[in-house]
C-alpha cells in the first residue's frame, strides 16, 4: 500500500462513510476508491457489449429465462441505467 497524506472535505468523508457502510477514514476512502474502480469498468464492459448486436428474439423460449420478461428491451434498459 502506499501511504500518502492528504486534505479531504470531512462532509463528503462523512457521507461516503455512511454509503459505504465503513468504521474508519481508511476503510472509507479505500472502498470509495474500490467503487469508483469498479463503476468504470463496468462502464467499460457495458460499452464493449454496446458494440455487439444482441437478438434476444425467441430467447424466452429457447432458453426459459426471463420469468416471461420482454428480453428485448433489455439492452434499451442497459443504456438508459448507464445514462442515469
Amino acid at each position: 500500500m502506499t501511504r500518502i497524506t492528504v486534505d479531504v472535505n470531512d462532509e463528503w468523508l462523512d457521507a461516503a462513510k455512511d454509503v459505504l457502510g465503513t468504521d474508519t477514514k481508511v476503510a472509507t476512502i479505500n472502498a470509495a476508491l474500490h467503487a469508483f474502480a469498479v463503476r468504470r469498468q463496468a462502464r467499460e464492459i457495458v460499452a464493449a457489449f454496446d458494440q455487439v448486436e444482441m437478438d434476444f428474439s425467441g430467447s424466452v423460449d429457447a432458453w426459459r429465462y426471463g420469468g416471461g420478461r420482454d428480453l428485448n428491451s433489455l439492452t434499451e434498459q442497459a443504456r438508459d441505467a448507464e445514462a442515469a
